[in-house]
């Protein structure tokens, strides 16, 4: 059974989130966004979810009312559908959107976290199925207390940046028309400006930094390059090895 809206939002926008379905509570966003595979560019905001999720399984929750869940639906084309480009794709654009509201620059940590100051404000959740759905949950209202009392001393909301609540209307309408700007250059064919701007939020080239790789492998060297293509490390022993951005699970950078 598909849940009926308590609301629907429009946003002038092109490619995403023309119809935004606004429900008070859902087990998760993503979840009841893949009752809307034949309907792209759908969006899917919930004031509270029961059973959101995170990356590798994790949970996602927040209390009510206090961040962004939100879940976009796309069919994308075969060139750019792939968690890798996605995922890139979906934080350039949100850290252009915190960027409207706080005039911070939020970092990608390796594959799906944004931060700010280093403390994470919003992750990212890709699943692919029927059509590919996006899920992004961003702190809007919580303080310090409410992260520290929930044992996460290294998150941050727009209300701790800017000491000021954050209405969820203009949370969504920044947020949704940062992914329809950068959807479209992506359909444009203007893959390298996004992928430059992704490669400037990561801030990884150059620097020391240890993988974790899909096989169990830990591996140690210097970040030479990074496309959605490939990333090419320079290991201890001066070799250079190529790997492709799914084989990735983790990239830490490395204080020398």
């Amino acid at each position: 059974m598909v849940l009926t809206p308590n609301e629907e939002w429009q946003f002038p926008t092109v490619h995403i989130g023309q119809r935004i379905l606004v429900y008070d509570e859902v087990e998760s966003t993503n979840s009841l966004a893949t009752s809307f595979t034949s309907t792209p560019g759908v969006a899917i905001v919930a004031r509270n979810q029961t059973a959101g999720r995170g990356q590798h399984g994790r949970t996602w929750l927040s209390r009510p009312g206090a961040a962004l869940l939100l879940s976009v639906v796309l069919d994308t084309p075969p060139e750019i559908r792939r968690a890798s480009i996605l995922t890139a794709w979906a934080a350039v654009a949100v850290g252009d959107a915190i960027y409207s509201h706080t005039s911070l620059q939020a970092r990608i940590k390796w594959p799906n976290d944004l931060l700010v100051h280093g403390k994470k404000i919003c992750g990212i959740l890709i699943e692919q199925g029927a059509a590919t759905v996006v899920g992004i949950g961003l702190n809007l209202n919580q303080s310090a207390a409410e992260f520290a009392d929930a044992g996460l001393p290294d998150a941050t909301s727009l209300r701790m940046l800017t000491s000021r609540e954050t209405q969820l209307r203009d949370a969504v309408g920044s947020v949704i028309a940062a992914l329809d700007g950068e959807y479209r250059r992506l359909l444009e064919g203007e893959r390298i400006a996004v992928e430059s701007d992704w490669k400037w939020r990561m801030g990884l080239l150059g620097r020391p930094v240890v993988l974790d790789l899909t096989d169990g492998t830990v591996l140690h060297g210097r970040m030479r390059e990074m496309s959605f293509d490939h990333l090419q490390i320079e290991t201890e022993d001066g070799s250079v090895r190529s790997l492709v951005p799914e084989s990735v699970v983790h990239v830490r950078a490395v204080t020398v």
